[in-house]
């Protein structure tokens, strides 16, 4: 892809064109640009894992304060690209706002988790005992046949 040439369409959810015209314009500025340079295929978000899978986010700002999270899915039969850029929203990172807003905006009736979070709340299988968890054995000095441990010294009587 030659350098500025478009490879991907774009497209907004409407509420997160809302975002974007509500934003600071320092950081409308600065995300437009960062739109840009994913369209152009220049910058590629980080993806984003578990209940978020498949979706990506940019940091916009040199805090990274601010995240665009967003979609590449297939472009609509009309467009000239193939696929196409599909922004969810753009909100300030404080709180986790933008990925609950995203998971408000995607349906989901429970707060977005992450790989991280999914892995801390499962349970171990080690917990998952499948029947009853067997009793320790005698220790193996107790057992016959088996070399005993030396006696100290002090039990000894003199002769």
């Amino acid at each position: 892809m030659s350098a500025g040439q478009p490879a991907f369409g774009l497209s907004f959810d409407p509420r997160a064109l809302t975002d974007l015209l509500q934003a600071p314009s320092d950081i409308r500025d600065l995300t437009l640009a960062c739109l840009q340079e994913v369209v152009n295929a220049e910058r590629f978000g980080i993806k984003l894992t578990g209940d978020l899978e498949g979706y990506r986010k940019l940091f916009v700002d040199a805090r990274k304060d601010w995240r665009v999270v967003y979609g590449v899915r297939p472009a609509p039969e009309t467009s000239a690209y193939q696929r196409e850029i599909h922004v969810v929203a753009m909100r300030p990172r404080a709180n986790n706002d933008v990925y609950d807003e995203v998971g408000r905006r995607l349906g989901m009736t429970r707060r977005p988790l992450s790989a991280r979070t999914h892995a801390a709340r499962a349970r171990s299988p080690q917990l998952m005992a499948r029947g009853p968890m067997p009793k320790p054995g005698p220790l193996p000095s107790a057992m016959p046949g088996l070399p005993r441990p030396a006696h100290s010294p002090a039990h000894h009587h003199a002769r």
